[in-house]
């Protein structure tokens, strides 16, 4: 990869990381005290939600930079995440750590399942889970981010 795709590269994935801070911090709002109020409940639902939507988009940046092709398949949101933590031989590095990929899954599960929650109640204990999760993920992408991008800059 030539320094300029690469410096391109570097900034359309700074650009989601700051869209997810903004998510971040969208959801440090809406949990202080969500598990006694419905609307703020719905409503950090959907902010974690939107959270790993944020997370899929910057996967599918890397994706259509090195591999050039998504295919539209039923599971093609789980393959696209396990395909992000995967190094990938002369092509690039892992996006993210195992340790992301199991948040990260966890945040897939609760997209999927919020997206098709039309007539299911949203549970306070349920909703702690995956908010302690997505927590943890906070810690650690950055990381992960500066690992993928250090590895890159190694091999160029």
């Amino acid at each position: 990869m030539d320094k300029g795709m690469l410096e391109i590269l570097r900034s359309d994935i700074n650009r989601q990381s700051e869209i997810i801070d903004r998510i971040y911090e969208g959801i440090q709002e809406r949990s202080e005290g969500y598990a006694e109020n419905k609307e703020r409940m719905e409503s950090l639902a959907y902010q974690l939600h939107n959270l790993y939507c944020a997370f899929e988009d910057m996967m599918r940046i890397v994706a259509d930079e090195f591999e050039n092709q998504i295919s539209e398949r039923l599971d093609w949101h789980k393959r696209l995440l396990i395909r992000m933590t995967e190094d990938i031989p002369n092509i690039r590095p892992a996006l993210f750590s195992q340790e992301s990929f199991i948040l990260l899954d966890e945040l897939r599960g609760f997209r999927q399942w919020f997206r098709h929650a039309y007539s299911y109640k949203i549970e306070s204990d349920k909703l702690s889970i995956v908010l302690k999760k997505a927590d943890k993920l906070r810690a650690i992408y950055k990381m992960d981010i500066q690992n993928f991008f250090q590895k890159i800059y190694e091999k160029n």
